[in-house]
């Protein structure tokens, strides 16, 4: 029996054949084969092929720039369809198209193959004189899309129409159109009906409770102050307290009874269902290997999503098209959504802005609304259609919000709010323009250094997004002793605001992924206080939504107080302040250190991150071997030796250190470099179930569980143990 991944990996064309690079073999080897032509090197399908099902994709190494092969081939079976793995028995209600080459398929699988700009057999690469298509006078009604050839029904009286193909001489300038060519609506409103909610509040919380053994499923909300106790005579006016808040779990690697859950039943308990917009960039630096892995991490994505998570996918180059619709991915959705990422043919240049539009446009237009809704952007190159730029290195920074839609980056009120997660892929992309889009939405930046990593990175996100347990989270902070006010809010990129003097603070979360800690330093004054024992300072209160329930949730800490003796001794700073403070301190100077070096200064820009790492090496923390203080140490002297030469810098640097901002910023994972390392340091912030789903992604890259690499378990900065 085949596995349910294996099958995906089959409908996809995973593990079966190559991109060789140019230059990697002669134009004619010993057995008188050639070298793959331009347009079979371009075009996804040559990359892709679903029949060879027994070739084997070796995980990629940093240093990779190609496929690996296994040596062995199997024959396709005559009785099973190689593009949909289903029966083609004769007389089963399902027409069968068979090509000149003699290789047979389901009449309608290899239609919509044609349809999306493949000419060539699937099977043995043969390129056809006379293809299959379904009669060209079937256009959808105005007004209504044409969702995808699969959905054609079955027994249409208009059969096979076979289309001689001109006999032109191939030139190499000549691209394939990567597109599915059917028009599209002028309105994305074709979105499918959301699947089966939870009809009831009742229902959910009894649901969740037995989830998770308790009906106690509310954001943690714990202060700490910078000391326990000063002097009654003493005032400070720079006073930190460190407020620190935790998501609940949605689900417990423990039953109620305190055993193991299996994986597969944590990957059936409910959760809020999520709209997922992929915008990919298939731009004619894509083609060969990185659109193999894209292809490969699409399907992963699409495997992993339930059937009420509704999927669609915008593929750009020079212009943007919408591939395939807002759809859930029921078994028969993730069938048409590989069918449809099976196509992607890369040709052309970079057009980001048009690709976000696009996507973008396909929000705003759905009639329903999933609870989560998110955009994730692919791209290896920089756009050239709407911003001028040179990777940042200009005088003038380029205006990169004209990347993104009106809609996206909350230049008016009527906002979509929609978080678009950037990933730069390779060393070409530009970093600069893809962190200012994650930013400004409310995203996140990942930096892919190694190709073979982009199925992980994939991975990551999706864990996150799969998991989303609190909505709307907006913290207010208010002072509770009239002479105590607040004077700064650190919560990174996080909107915060000061209020009524100074006596109330707000700060607009967002988002939390299931077990997310979020931690934001407040500064405040201590007064003096001669006649009580103790100062009121601080309560914090949340407000959100939960997913489940739809219900506003309300949560208040206990009021925070500070002893006052009449003399204090000298008091240490308490390990959960000095943490933070040490990751402030480590993301400002990363952000002065990235300052410098676009202004050419890289000896300035080594010497901030050296001063950073001194001054650490000097807290209470590193005394302590606390880890996180460990691990910044470690992030910094990474930075450093990407800033030995300005082409490091440009090849890897600015990127390294803009994901590392967007990470630190957001305290929400990124990927940088090989996320798959165990002692990586993108792993801070990831959570169990972004681990799970990492984990998940190296099993199927290795062909089995058993032979997965190992993955350390995620942990967070604040919930590590507190040495003292």
């Amino acid at each position: 029996m085949v596995s349910k991944w294996g099958k995906v990996k089959l409908a996809l064309g995973l593990n079966l054949c190559a991109y060789i690079p140019k230059g990697t073999v002669d134009d004619n080897d010993d057995s008188g084969s050639s070298t793959v032509s331009e347009s079979e090197r371009n075009s996804g399908a040559a990359l892709l092929s679903p029949a060879m099902a027994d070739w084997d994709i070796a995980p990629a190494t940093p240093r990779s720039h190609g496929l690996k092969l296994s040596k062995s081939l199997s024959r396709s079976s005559k009785k099973t369809c190689s593009i949909c793995l289903a029966s083609m028995k004769r007389g089963d209600g399902h027409a069968i198209f068979t090509a000149e080459c003699s290789h047979s398929f389901h009449f309608q699988c290899i239609a919509s193959n044609v349809k999306h700009g493949n000419q060539v057999c699937p099977v043995c690469r043969a390129k056809w004189k006379e293809i299959p298509l379904q009669c060209p006078s079937l256009d959808p009604p105005i007004g209504r899309a044409r969702v995808n050839p699969v959905e054609w029904p079955q027994n249409n009286a208009l059969m096979t129409v076979i289309r001689r193909l001109p006999t032109t001489r191939p030139t190499a300038n000549r691209h394939i159109s990567p597109l599915f060519q059917a028009p599209e609506p002028a309105v994305f409103d074709d979105d499918e009906s959301l699947g089966n909610q939870l009809n009831s509040t009742e229902e959910s919380a009894s649901d969740n409770s037995s989830i998770n053994g308790c009906g106690n499923r509310k954001v943690k909300i714990e202060n700490y102050p910078e000391v326990l106790a000063i002097s009654g005579s003493s005032a400070s006016d720079n006073f930190t307290v460190l407020v620190q808040l935790k998501a609940p779990g949605s689900v417990s690697a423990q039953d109620p009874s305190g055993n193991q859950v299996n994986l597969s039943q944590v990957s059936q308990t409910p959760r809020a269902s999520v709209d997922l917009v992929t915008v990919l960039d298939i731009s004619g630096s894509m083609a060969g290997t990185k659109l193999a892995l894209l292809k490969r991490a699409m399907g992963f994505v699409i495997q992993n999503l339930g059937p009420n998570d509704r999927l669609a996918v915008i593929a750009f180059s020079s212009t943007a098209r919408r591939l395939f619709p807002l759809r859930r991915m029921s078994e028969t959705g993730r069938q048409q959504a590989l069918q449809a990422v099976n196509s992607l043919v890369a040709n052309g240049g970079t057009n980001i802005a048009e690709g976000l539009r696009k996507g973008a446009k396909i929000m705003e237009d759905r009639r329903g609304k999933n609870a989560v809704a998110s955009i994730i952007l692919l791209s290896d190159g920089q756009d050239t259609y709407t911003v001028s730029s040179n990777s940042g290195s200009s005088r003038q920074q380029p205006n990169y919000k004209l990347l993104l839609p009106l809609s996206i980056h909350g230049g008016n009120s009527s906002g979509i709010k929609i978080p678009v997660h950037a990933f730069g892929f390779g060393a070409d992309h530009d970093a600069s323009s893809m962190h200012s889009i994650s930013e400004i939405s409310g995203g996140t930046f990942s930096f892919i250094e190694t190709e073979g990593v982009i199925q992980d990175a994939f991975a990551q996100c999706i864990g996150g997004l799969l998991s989303v347990v609190v909505k709307e989270l907006q913290v207010s902070i208010e002072c509770l002793h009239p002479d105590v006010y607040l004077s700064s809010l650190k919560a990174g990129s996080y909107p915060n605001r000061l209020m009524s003097g100074g006596r109330m603070g707000t700060i607009d979360v967002g988002d939390l992924y299931a077990d997310e800690e979020r931690d934001f330093l407040v500064s405040i004054n201590i007064p003096t206080e001669s006649s009580c024992a103790e100062t009121s300072l601080l309560k914090v209160k949340c407000v959100y939504v939960d997913p489940f329930t739809k219900e506003k949730v309300s949560v208040r800490s206990e009021d925070l107080t500070i002893k006052r003796p009449e003399k204090a001794g000298q008091e240490s700073v308490l390990i959960e302040v000095d943490r933070q403070q040490n990751r402030l301190q480590a993301a400002e100077a990363m952000a002065q250190a990235r300052a410098a070096a676009e202004k050419g200064d890289l000896v300035g820009a080594t010497s901030i991150l050296e001063n950073c790492r001194r001054l650490l090496s000097e807290s209470e923390s590193a005394k302590s071997h606390d880890r996180l203080c460990v691990a910044l140490d470690a992030e910094l002297k990474e930075m450093q030796e990407r800033m030995a030469s300005r082409h490091v810098y440009e090849a890897s640097g600015r990127a390294y250190i803009l994901s590392g901002l967007s990470s630190h910023s957001w305290q929400r994972a990124t990927t940088r470099g090989d996320s798959t390392d165990g002692s990586s340091l993108v792993q801070a912030y990831q959570t169990p179930s972004m681990v799970d789903m990492v984990t998940r992604s190296q099993a199927t890259l290795l062909g089995s569980p058993s032979a997965q690499r190992h993955v350390r378990p995620g942990w967070s900065f604040a919930s590590q143990p507190k040495p003292r």
